[in-house]
């Protein structure tokens, strides 16, 4: 009956094959022959998944020569047509309007028992082997996982999804279009918070919000490098950059608006406006800039606050190429450009479009 069911296939008499098939696998279950013509059968039928599964328990288990080539035939055609589905899909998805421009593709930590889970539907979406996959699952924080046509990585991110593999994609002009306001010091805070800030050409003025605007706060340190002379290891002088200090940072989100005001304890003005830190001759930087900390803390009491940046930043800050399309909107005095301060925006930023 085999032999049959070899000549439908010929004929693409499908609907014969599957009526001889179903009285095989009643009576065959085991057969080989058998097992490779259902794998055929939901090829065919277009069920991939079914038919993948198959052959590839067909590989493991028999040994017959023509058998075994076959199947591998299967499988090829398996992966070729996967692949030029992916490329069509792909190609519908970046032929929308802005869906070339860059962005980026995130992975969201999931919890460690779930990557046995997620690794293989991962492998088989981004087409990697299950081993690479785990490794690029993180568990703690967010991961950069790709940079390209942002409709090509929303392409990617919806099958991530349907897989339930947490992730998102932001567009760079997404976060270049954020408005940015430098707060020199808050000058009011009543019914309604005013601050004195710097707009993104440099100019002085004021903005006036109300708390309940604010949904996230971000913050983060930013390390100040200086050149030191250090003695290496045959005792000699050497010039090392080296970090000396760092600079805090706190962004206040006010997505109703697309800004963001951004304070920061090297350019805030502590005797300006309100005596929100308590004057006192020993009273350092560091003491000044954690009491507007907590007064921001005390005003906001309900928004999140958002963290993780030395994590993030230390998986992306060589990626010079994409952190080069960023404007960081930081004004340290750096003696060299570095690729932390647009790792800080570019963290920022994502909170500011992922909230």
């Amino acid at each position: 009956m085999i032999e049959q069911v070899a000549i439908a296939f010929e004929r693409k008499d499908y609907h014969t094959a599957a009526k001889l098939l179903q009285q095989l696998v009643k009576e065959s279950p085991d057969n080989p022959w058998v097992q490779f013509y259902v794998g055929r059968l939901y090829e065919v039928s277009a069920k991939h998944q079914d038919a993948e599964k198959i052959y590839r328990q067909l590989l493991q288990s028999t040994t017959n020569s023509k058998i075994v080539t076959q199947t591998r035939q299967g499988l090829q055609r398996l992966q070729e047509i996967e692949q030029e589905t992916r490329q069509r899909a792909i190609a519908k998805a970046t032929a929308e309007p802005n869906s070339t421009e860059p962005g980026i593709l995130l992975l969201e930590p999931i919890p460690n028992e779930l990557k046995a889970i997620a690794a293989p539907k991962l492998a088989q979406i981004m087409q990697l082997d299950a081993y690479t996959a785990r490794l690029l699952l993180p568990t703690r924080h967010w991961k950069l996982y790709r940079s390209g046509a942002i409709g090509e990585l929303k392409y990617y991110g919806e099958q991530l999804q349907q897989a339930e593999i947490p992730c998102f994609w932001v567009s760079i002009a997404a976060i270049e279009q954020i408005q940015v306001f430098q707060v020199e010091y808050f000058s009011e805070s009543t019914q309604q918070a005013t601050v004195i800030c710097r707009n993104q050409e440099n100019q002085l003025g004021s903005l006036s919000f109300s708390w309940s605007e604010v949904q996230a706060r971000v913050v983060g340190l930013l390390p100040i490098f200086e050149q030191v002379v250090d003695v290496n290891a045959r005792h000699q002088l050497e010039r090392k950059t080296q970090t000396q200090d760092y600079a805090q940072f706190c962004d206040l989100h006010i997505p109703e608006r697309r800004c963001i005001l951004r304070l920061s304890d090297n350019s805030y003005q502590f005797q300006q406006g309100l005596e929100i830190a308590v004057q006192a001759s020993h009273n350092t930087i560091r003491i000044n800039w954690n009491q507007v900390l907590n007064w921001l803390e005390q005003q906001l009491p309900q928004v999140k606050i958002w963290s993780d940046f030395t994590p993030f930043a230390e998986t992306i800050v060589d990626e010079t190429e994409l952190l080069n399309n960023i404007t960081p909107h930081i004004h340290l005095f750096r003696r060299e450009q570095t690729n932390w301060d647009a790792a800080f925006h570019l963290y920022s930023g994502l909170v500011f479009n992922k909230c």
